[in-house]
């Protein structure tokens, strides 16, 4: 009866089925630190100027997962590009992959009146001295694609291998990415725990907008390569500044008091408001805050919104994971 794959063990005795892919504890993917799970306090930290009310504090569980450790760069999405172009153009369409998918170059001249944003239109995406820096120009569904792509790639290659599948690669919710920017500060005003952005040798800790118009004194004008700042005790880099960064929740005024307090999350496909978190190279010091509330509509492409992925921890015999 073994034989015919009724199991290994006793006759007669509930052993569990023969046929399945090994599943080894979940790797790390490359690129990616574990965050492990935990309870924060989300929502504001500081007084909250706009006065909005949209960030009231609140104490939320959340699950184990990894998270890409720096933003996804302009080379790592032209790596989604070639694949996309080589394999799918037929099926998709060189308008659709060009339109859609294709970071939006433009940007650089249409986000800014007055401002001579022509050599970054030309050169950021496709000069190898910007490879490092994160991509732009991509909305919120072009950055979800990528995610399918990414999940589908790297689960190719582990079944090849006998492997289970791991799980999907997906754009972080809104309460995950909060509390992976805290990186286990609870109440900290920004990513780095103070609330000052310059350590004491005076060196900025982030890049982003100082004053009203300093767009240089933290060492670059537009974006920086990533990881060029202090990572948080996640091991994560730029959760404050460089870019904001798309989530996968729809934006809502109420959603801090209306969802649940463990994984909560926004699903809503009517919602075309979606959430970015982070704050950007452009964009003073409020909207670099842990606890600050920002959102774009779902199908605009800008030079200050890029994003990461996340995946989330299973198997891992602990509380802190998906079992």
């Amino acid at each position: 009866m073994g034989g015919c794959g009724f199991g290994k063990g006793p006759q007669g005795e509930l052993v569990g089925s023969d046929d399945r892919p090994i599943f080894n504890p979940q790797e790390v993917p490359f690129g990616m630190v574990p965050c492990p799970g935990g309870t924060f306090h989300m929502g504001q930290t500081d007084q909250d100027i706009s006065a909005s009310m949209v960030n009231m504090n609140k104490q939320v569980t959340i699950a184990g997962f990894y998270m890409d450790e720096t933003e996804i760069t302009n080379n790592e999405y032209r790596q989604f590009m070639d694949a996309i172009k080589q394999d799918s153009l037929d099926v998709l369409g060189e308008e659709y992959v060009m339109t859609e998918l294709y970071p939006d170059t433009t940007v650089w001249v249409r986000d800014f009146t007055y401002h001579m944003g022509d050599p970054l239109l030309e050169y950021y995406y496709t000069h190898p001295a910007f490879d490092d820096y994160p991509v732009v120009g991509v909305d919120w569904f072009a950055a979800k694609y990528f995610c399918n792509w990414r999940t589908k790639f790297r689960n190719a290659a582990r079944e090849e291998s006998g492997y289970a599948n791991d799980p999907n690669f997906r754009l972080p919710s809104e309460a995950e990415w909060e509390y992976a920017a805290r990186g286990g500060r609870d109440l900290a005003t920004y990513p780095w725990g103070g609330p000052y952005l310059r350590n004491s040798k005076g060196c900025m800790l982030a890049n982003f907008k100082p004053g009203r118009g300093d767009y240089a004194s933290d060492g670059f004008a537009y974006t920086a390569e990533v990881g060029s700042f202090f990572p948080n005790d996640f091991g994560l880099y730029d959760m404050a500044g460089n870019v904001s960064e798309w989530c996968d929740d729809a934006y809502m005024e109420a959603s801090v008091p209306v969802v649940w307090d463990l994984n909560p999350t926004n699903p809503d496909d009517n919602e075309p408001r979606k959430v970015v978190r982070g704050g950007s190279w452009k964009d003073i010091a409020y909207f670099l805050e842990t606890g600050t509330r920002n959102f774009e509509y779902q199908d605009s492409a800008r030079s200050y919104i890029g994003f990461r992925c996340s995946m989330i921890q299973i198997g891992m015999g602990s509380n802190n994971s998906l079992n």
